[in-house]
């Protein structure tokens, strides 16, 4: 199974009122994580600061990719901004519409190129739909294609360096393995299903940056959190 059916799975599952688990995620470099599953309908003030920032820093139509549960679009639109949500899950925007979400789009984010918005939204470690580090040129390119002239990106990731083990010199010590130390293949589990093993990205400032500024974009960051997360802004370069 997909990880996008089987998350959609569990949140049609807990809209519903059903009786459900947590999701578990296992990856490459760790064992299983928690994720409570009412934790993807949490309203804005339940929201890590990163994100309210990033929902602060919405401007003209947006498009919230990899929209989840909507608890994002939610709160955009409750703030009347021009917002769609975006899903590959037909179950989790089927829930988007039955909250009341007004503009969804059931499709991967790498298949629909169909309009432009002055802002994407790639949140709750967006760079993770990159897949892989090889991949980010492409994706770049890709939601270049999906931006108005002067929109702008919010996205976010996390460095994961403090995952690792450093020698005597700070350098850490990445598996062999690892094409990239952010680059994770991981496995969704919920209530006795898992899903097919898949590729999640998480970029350090730095590499983000200069693969940014390669693709024509200026980056910056606009908010660190607490645990060597942060939220970028990507504009094209002019």
């Amino acid at each position: 199974m997909h990880v996008t059916e089987l998350m959609g799975q569990a949140i049609k599952d807990y809209f519903e009122g059903k009786d459900t688990e947590d999701l578990w995620n296992e990856t490459s470099i760790s064992e299983k994580d928690r994720l409570p599953i009412d934790y993807l309908f949490r309203s804005y003030q339940d929201m890590p600061l990163i994100e309210q920032k990033a929902l602060q820093a919405c401007r003209g139509t947006v498009l919230d990719i990899g929209s989840g549960a909507g608890s994002h679009s939610l709160y955009l639109q409750a703030q009347k901004v021009d917002v769609t949500a975006l899903d590959a899950s037909r179950s989790s925007i089927e829930v988007c519409q039955q909250r009341g979400i007004e503009k969804t789009i059931c499709s991967s984010f790498w298949d629909y190129d169909s309009t432009r918005f002055d802002t994407l939204l790639l949140l709750m470690n967006g760079t993770g739909l990159f897949e892989k580090l090889d991949k980010v040129p492409e994706a770049l390119e890709h939601l270049k294609k999906l931006l108005n002239p002067k929109g702008q990106i919010l996205i976010d990731s996390s460095d994961l360096q403090y995952m690792y083990e450093a020698d005597e010199q700070g350098r850490i010590q990445v598996p062999a393995f690892l094409n990239y130390y952010g680059e994770l293949e991981c496995v969704l589990h919920y209530q006795g299903y898992s899903s097919a093993p898949y590729y999640w990205l998480y970029l350090a400032p730095a590499t983000f940056e200069s693969l940014a500024n390669e693709a024509g974009f200026k980056f910056e960051i606009i908010q660190r959190g607490e645990n060597f997360d942060y939220l970028a802004r990507l504009s094209l370069a002019t």
